[in-house]
């Protein structure tokens, strides 16, 4: 029996696709194998701890009322008011962080991060190893690890890692398997040790902890490990049988699924993808609306999640002219097809209630200084035909890349102002730049985050716009835009667009044809 587990913290909203990948791909060739989704479980059982030392009004009260706000987001009425919707996550998130007494580590539904010991450094991954007792889900971990391997030792133990929130508690627990299995073999892989092992000069520093260190598709190398060695690149079908699919915070289940890996587009400078070698691998359409009738009849989900990079125009135009089992959103480009009625008029039949847009920058002079291959006006009529449609628009802002000045900033603002109402959700970020990189190497580039396994360094950008204007612009002047403050006011606190599509189909329910109200 190989036992797969998911580790904390990210957001508990759905199963994590890569380990229904994996599960997949063990059931297509009869490998025995368990799934332990220590993230959502560890939460609840947090969230479910005695804080009788913690007398305060708040946390009482908050702890009082934890089975109500659990129950405020696993039922869509829940979403239905965003107030009370970010009064349950607010509350959920203070007991979660109230048995900490310094500032320095921070616990959330869909974050961890401990100041004391960044986890961009391997030796400091290495301490949280020989010290799991500091993690705060050892409680859980080590009462539910112990339980697993009296019953049943495994073959092997294979962790996915896929966020620096992850870290802390992925460490702790493969240290404590080396204490206290040591003869179980440990697996790690994930998104997160793929960009690790694409680092140049990349030397693995875990050997003395991981046994297996998997970066990349992990479904080939994990056959392998358990004996099957004839295993081709074919996707199977993601299992879920083994996912506590009633724990997830969210009304009904939430089925992940992808359709490719990597990105089809790849030209974007500063592309990690790109910069890692990640190819694209899309998995042929009828395959996908047949991997998609089969899960929804046999799990009934409330919503479907396409996780790919960016949807394919050729799917979506299959997509356009499909029912789909369930409501659907995912990440896509802006197109040609979307600047047409008709064609979104089109998805919107199919089940579409969101789409996820990286506009990334309302000038044009930036979008093509970044390859990008969007067109500022016909990102401006997509969201409005999305909008008309019944589609809800989520729209990503990049700020402070390279080809930016504060005058292309501003253009930036005037865009998402302008759009403030068809868009339903906005995110806004500041750029980070990839450590390595054909276009970073152009740059003048010092330390930005110390540690051996950093991913991102700061620069010293060509056109005078540099991080600290960018964070001060974002703050002083972009959300405190009417305009734009008004469409910030509706992101989901910590489960942002995981649960942004979820409030989309409230409204829809609603019968409004316009946002409700924050």
């Amino acid at each position: 029996m190989i036992l797969l587990v998911h580790p904390p913290v990210s957001r508990p909203s759905e199963p994590p696709p890569g380990l229904a990948r994996l599960a997949g791909a063990l059931t297509a060739y009869r490998v025995p194998h368990r799934i332990l989704d220590v993230n959502v479980e560890g939460l609840l059982f947090l969230l479910s701890r005695d804080l009788g030392h913690k007398k305060d009004t708040r946390t009482v009260r908050a702890f009082r009322h934890v089975s109500q706000n659990i129950e405020i987001l696993k039922n869509e009425k829940g979403y239905e008011n965003i107030d009370r919707y970010r009064k349950a996550v607010h509350e959920l998130n203070h007991l979660l962080q109230a048995p900490f007494d310094s500032a320095s580590r921070r616990l959330q539904l869909g974050n961890y991060q401990d100041a004391r010991f960044t986890p961009l450094k391997s030796e400091n991954l290495l301490r949280m190893a020989r010290t799991p007792e500091e993690n705060p889900f050892f409680p859980y971990f080590r009462s539910r690890l112990t339980t697993l391997l009296e019953q049943q030792t495994p073959e092997l133990i294979g962790f996915s890692l896929n966020y620096l929130s992850q870290a802390p508690a992925t460490f702790a627990m493969l240290g404590f398997l080396k204490r206290e299995a040591p003869e179980v073999p440990r697996v790690l892989g994930g998104g997160l040790v793929t960009s690790w092992a694409s680092r140049p000069r990349w030397k693995n520093p875990f050997t003395e902890l991981v046994d297996h260190l998997i970066p990349g598709p992990g479904e080939e190398p994990l056959l392998a490990l358990a004996g099957i060695r004839e295993a081709g690149m074919t996707a199977c079908l993601p299992n879920l049988d083994g996912f506590p699919r009633n724990a997830y915070l969210s009304p009904g289940l939430v089925l992940p699924y992808d359709a490719s890996s990597g990105c089809y587009w790849r030209r974007c400078a500063f592309c990690p993808e790109r910069a890692e070698g990640k190819p694209y691998r899309p998995i042929p359409a009828g395959r996908v609306l047949e991997d998609l009738d089969i899960l929804c009849r046999r799990h009934s989900p409330r919503l479907i999640h396409f996780v790919d990079n960016a949807l394919s125009p050729s799917l979506l135009r299959v997509l356009a002219g499909t029912r789909l089992p369930a409501p659907w959103y995912g990440f896509a480009r802006v197109s040609d097809d979307l600047d047409d009625d008709d064609f979104v008029r089109c998805l919107r039949s199919s089940g579409c209630v969101m789409l996820k847009l990286g506009i990334e920058s309302g000038s044009q002079a930036v979008l093509d200084g970044l390859n990008k291959g969007i067109d500022v006006e016909t990102a401006s009529r997509v969201l409005t035909r999305l909008h008309r449609a019944g589609i809800v628009p989520y729209g990503y802002f990049l700020f402070g890349t390279p080809a930016e000045t504060e005058e292309t900033a501003r253009e930036t603002l005037r865009f998402i102002a302008r759009h403030g109402s068809a868009m339903g959700f906005v995110n806004l970020a500041v750029f980070n730049l990839p450590t390595f990189g054909p276009e970073s190497e152009r740059l003048e580039t010092r330390d930005f985050y110390e540690g051996d396994l950093a991913l991102y360094r700061d620069f010293e950008h060509p056109l005078g716009w540099n991080r600290d204007r960018v964070r001060i612009f974002i703050d002083r002047t972009v959300k405190r835009h009417p305009a734009v403050a008004a469409v910030l006011r509706r992101e989901p606190p910590t489960f942002g667009s995981s649960h942004a599509a979820l409030f989309a189909m409230a409204w829809k329910r609603s019968g409004e044809n316009e946002f409700m109200p924050s």
